[in-house]
């Protein structure tokens, strides 16, 4: 008897763990910004390894936008639907790209491990302000990692690399945040800074 009540008590926790996820995404569409709060990422230390850590970071950083853009394919708004197919057909390329320096510069080989993704759920009347939430913070944190790689790396490929990547996340940033007070009439200071 006493083995049936703890696991009825292990499984109404799990459930309630879930429940209380899916009532936040539900009444609060920031709820998802959250989610990246424990993702930062900290480059270390200005040593031999900061550019292949970079590498890394950002081949992660534009896997996760795939992952979102992918997700976003069940919108019903022809401006996400083409920000989602420019995602899903630039992105490869920069990872390609940042790859092959990881070869030719640490002849490592080695493929980055997958990113941890928001999940955005099922199509609803707040799907499309949770996925621009999400690619907000997404480019957000990008931006820090490319602040944060110009303090600390010499090579002008990494330098020229973290100054486009930083220039176009700025810019897709702006029209984000356009679509998200368009749209959901949401002032930029009740969200992100």
């Amino acid at each position: 008897m006493q083995k049936i009540s703890i696991s009825l008590a292990v499984a109404l926790a799990i459930i309630s763990a879930v429940a209380g996820i899916g009532v936040g995404y539900w009444y609060t569409p920031q709820y998802s910004l959250s989610m990246y709060d424990k993702k930062m990422m900290d480059l270390g230390q200005a040593d031999k390894w900061v550019d292949l850590r970079y590498l890394d970071a950002m081949i992660s950083h534009h896997r996760e936008a795939l992952r979102l853009a992918e997700q976003a394919g069940i919108s019903q708004k022809p401006e996400i639907k083409r920000l989602s197919a420019d995602i899903l057909k630039t992105e490869p390329l920069a990872i390609a790209e940042l790859y092959r320096w990881k070869k030719e510069w640490y002849s490592d080989i080695k493929p980055v491990q997958e990113p941890e993704s928001v999940h955005l759920g099922s199509y609803n009347r707040t799907f499309d302000l949770r996925f621009l939430n999400a690619l907000v913070a997404h480019h957000e944190n990008g931006i820090q990692l490319t602040r944060e790689i110009r303090l600390k790396s010499s090579r002008n490929d990494v330098l020229d690399n973290a100054e486009r990547v930083e220039h176009a996340l700025h810019e897709s940033l702006r029209m984000l945040r356009e679509w998200r007070k368009e749209w959901y009439n949401i002032p930029e200071s009740n969200l992100h800074p």
